[in-house]
C-alpha cells in the first residue's frame, strides 16, 4: 500500500468554544452546554475551567451543578453549531479534497501529496489551525500519522489547541505507554475484559496472541490486536448519503438511574430530531440499541 500521511482534526470544547466566541464574557468561566439542571438534563459539553472540577459528557446536570456550583449552563443551539462545522468543514477542504467528517467537529484528512505545496505536513497543520482561529475563533487539536486510528490518539494526546506527529514506522512505540482504553474501540466492557487478561496499556494489548484475544472478544478481538500494533487500512471516504441518523454515548459508569437514563434519551433523541429537521427528512422507523464491544 502507498505511505499515507493522515490527519485528524478536532475542534477542543466545540459547544462551548463557539459560546465564548459569541459571547467573549464566558471565555475562562466554567461553562457547561447541556440541559437545565432542574430540569433532568445532562452536560453535552463542559468547559476546561469546568471539566477541573470532575464534570464530563453525559453527567447530568444537576450532578454538575453540584460540583461546580458556579458552573454556567447554557440550553443548546444547533442551528449555531451547525453554521461553524459547516464553516470548519469548508476550510479543510481547502486543504485536502480527501476529507471524511465525523460527526460536527472533528474530521480525517488525506493529506499525502499535499505537504509539500505548504512546505511540510507540519507546516499545513499549523496553517489549518491558525485558520481556525482566525476565522472561527476556535482552537484545534491535530494529530498526524500515517493511518486514521494513530492519527486520532494523536489528537486527543494533543488537547487542548495542540498538534502531535507520529513518524512513519513509529506507531507502535507511540501507542505502547498509553492506556489501553485510549485505543479507539475499547469500550468498558471490553477494557474490563482486557485488564482480566492482564492488558493494562496498548502495548499489552499488541503483545497478546490475537488468538486469546478472539477466544474472549470475538472478532473484535483481532480487530483490536491490528489497531494495537499501529494497522489500520481503513481510507478516507468522503460523506455519502446517510441511511440513517443515530446519537450515541458512553456513560463513566453502568447506572440504573431511571432518571439519567430518561434525560440522556431525551436529550439524544432532540439531537436526532434536529438533525432530521435540518435535513427535510422524517424517520421511518426508531429504535435504541445498548450497544456493547464485540457485540451488534
Amino acid at each position: 500500500m502507498a505511505r499515507r500521511t493522515i490527519m485528524h482534526v478536532d475542534l477542543d470544547s466545540f459547544f462551548v468554544a463557539v459560546e465564548q466566541v459569541l459571547n467573549p464574557d464566558l471565555k475562562g468561566k466554567p461553562v457547561v452546554v447541556g440541559g437545565n439542571p432542574q430540569h433532568r438534563g445532562v452536560v453535552s459539553t463542559a468547559s476546561y475551567e469546568a471539566r477541573a472540577f470532575g464534570l464530563h459528557s453525559g453527567m447530568p446536570a444537576v450532578t454538575a451543578a453540584r460540583l461546580c456550583p458556579d458552573a454556567i449552563f447554557i440550553e443548546p443551539d444547533f442551528s449555531k453549531y451547525g453554521d461553524f462545522s459547516r464553516r470548519f468543514m469548508a476550510i479543510l477542504n481547502d486543504f485536502s479534497p480527501a476529507i471524511e467528517p465525523r460527526g460536527m467537529d472533528e474530521a480525517y484528512l488525506d493529506v499525502a501529496g499535499f505537504e509539500s505545496v505548504h512546505g511540510s505536513t507540519r507546516h499545513l497543520a499549523h496553517k489549518i489551525k491558525q485558520r481556525v482561529r482566525d476565522e472561527l475563533g476556535l482552537c484545534a487539536s491535530i494529530g498526524i500519522a500515517s493511518c486514521k486510528v494513530v492519527a486520532k490518539v494523536a489528537s486527543d494526546a494533543s488537547k487542548p489547541d495542540g498538534l502531535v506527529e507520529v513518524p512513519h514506522g513509529e506507531e507502535r512505540d507511540f501507542l505502547a505507554p498509553l492506556p489501553v482504553e485510549k485505543l479507539p474501540g475499547v469500550g468498558k466492557q471490553s477494557a474490563k475484559v482486557l485488564r482480566g487478561l492482564g492488558v493494562n496499556t496498548i502495548g499489552d494489548l499488541s503483545r497478546t496472541p490475537s488468538h486469546t484475544l478472539r477466544s474472549r472478544l470475538g472478532s473484535a478481538g483481532e480487530m483490536l490486536h491490528r489497531l494495537a500494533n499501529g494497522i489500520d487500512d481503513s481510507q478516507v471516504l468522503p460523506p455519502g448519503e446517510a441511511k440513517s441518523i443515530s446519537r450515541e454515548i458512553t456513560f463513566a459508569e453502568d447506572t440504573r438511574n431511571s432518571s439519567l437514563l430518561e434525560a440522556t434519551l431525551w436529550a439524544q433523541s432532540e439531537r436526532v430530531g434536529a438533525d432530521l429537521r435540518k435535513q427535510s427528512k422524517q424517520a421511518r422507523c426508531k429504535g435504541i440499541a445498548d450497544r456493547k464491544q464485540g457485540r451488534g
